[in-house]
């Protein structure tokens, strides 16, 4: 009896949780008095109740303005928890894929602070070594906290209806993020992203940026990746547009694509994958394989170009570096 009066008052007490916006405010004005610990402690407790209680939009309400305002303050570490939270909500209350919450998630993806860490630095950037540390331990952890969130949401939205690979458009913000953001720019991840984006031309731009700070060796590398990713996807569009834009744009600058084999060897390729022409394809392989060579994981994706374009099975289909190459 005592169990079942227990039940039924913790039923009434979830159904009598108030409306989310005095506590929104009461919450904010914490943060803006500097208790960001207490209130983070609050934001999760409070947001779960309404959890609890099958209040979703209440508890996205909640902790979308905590996020927000954690992020004004710079506390990019519990803003993105926050963040992390208002996904994994939706994915709780198994809330579809829409262009309102996508809406709620760039708000929030744009709050992150974006202050750019120089990634090649000379030696006189700081006599100690104290101030770049802290900038790159900072750059660290903010990359981190905002691709963990993106990530989330690109898995959220993969499952509850954007498309097989999460929304396009999360995989270029994340792709941008960890690009400009991270003191140590992973090139193939950044790639991986935008293939699986729809905006070549801004993938071109990254590109033609990285061209001009990187190391000797690492341009045509960067590119031949981006291209021969595309392609792996069977998306020779893209391919062709990623390189279109780029010349365009370094010609616009009075620059040019690096003369190497393997930049000769994509502009071989794309005409090629136009025809039925497994035999070329094959002989271009054998050629540049020097070039190819270069970097372990261009095996695997001209693998996996032979098998979309030309029906040569993998015999590993989606193995190795090329499956851990698109994972989420």
């Amino acid at each position: 009896m005592s169990r079942s009066l227990s039940m039924r008052g913790s039923m009434r007490s979830r159904r009598d949780l108030p409306p989310p916006e005095k506590t929104i405010e009461r919450l904010e004005a914490m943060v803006d008095g500097g208790n960001f610990y207490e209130a983070q402690q609050m934001y999760k407790s409070t947001s779960a109740r309404y959890i609890a209680a099958q209040k979703y939009s209440e508890a996205l309400e909640i902790l979308e303005s905590g996020a927000l305002v954690q992020l004004k303050h710079g506390q990019v570490t519990c803003g993105g928890e926050l963040a992390v939270l208002f996904v994994d909500t939706l994915v709780k209350g198994e809330l579809p894929y829409n262009e309102e919450t996508f809406g709620r998630i760039r708000k929030m993806y744009e709050a992150f602070p974006k202050i750019s860490v120089p990634h090649f630095l000379g030696d006189d950037y700081d006599d100690e070594g104290h101030q770049l540390s802290e900038a790159i331990s900072a750059a660290k952890a903010r990359a981190e906290s905002c691709s963990s969130f993106l990530r989330a949401a690109i898995r959220w939205s993969a499952e509850f209806g954007a498309s097989r690979n999460g929304c396009p458009e999360l995989h270029v913000m994340l792709a941008e993020y960890i690009y400009s953001e991270s003191p140590e720019t992973d090139m193939t991840k950044v790639s991986s992203h935008f293939v699986r984006g729809n905006d070549p031309k801004k993938f071109a731009s990254m590109l033609v940026n990285f061209m001009g700070k990187c190391y000797p060796g690492e341009d045509d590398t960067a590119i031949a990746r981006g291209v021969l990713m595309y392609l792996s996807q069977g998306n020779l569009r893209d391919a062709n547009l990623l390189m279109d834009e780029m010349k365009e744009q370094l010609k616009s600058a009075n620059s040019e694509f690096p003369k190497t084999d393997l930049i000769q060897f994509i502009k071989y390729l794309l005409p090629t994958l136009e025809r039925d022409a497994y035999p070329l394809f094959r002989t271009l392989r054998q050629k540049y394989k020097t070039s190819t060579d270069r970097d372990p994981v261009f095996d695997e994706l001209l693998d996996e170009i032979a098998a979309k374009f030309y029906n040569i099975q993998r015999q590993n289909p989606l193995e190795g570096l090329f499956g851990e190459m698109f994972k989420i």
